[in-house]
């Protein structure tokens, strides 16, 4: 993925494009301000991700008792609607 440092000023009179390139190029903008960098435009993260970082993910949260219980019956209902793949070979 090709990254392009970018004046705060020059992304605001340019903005549209870089949106446009982030999207359709999969540019990612690097905006920099006084020669620091402090934002990013580029296209989205990819919302999947392993079992390995999932489970790295919610080592880092602290639920209370209730927030756990109410994860744990969301996740219990959540496994109910899963369906097997499909084996298109078959």
């Amino acid at each position: 993925m090709d990254k392009v440092l970018i004046s705060v000023t020059d992304a605001a009179r340019n903005f549209a494009d870089c949106v446009n390139r982030a999207r359709y190029q999969g540019v990612v903008f690097v905006l920099m301000k006084n020669g620091t960098p402090v934002a990013e435009i580029g296209p989205p993260k990819s919302e999947s991700s392993t079992g390995a970082e999932l489970a790295k993910r919610l080592a880092r949260v602290r639920l209370s008792r209730e927030e756990s219980e109410a994860w744990r019956r969301d996740l219990r209902a959540a496994r109910k609607g899963l369906k097997p793949p499909v084996d298109k070979w078959q």
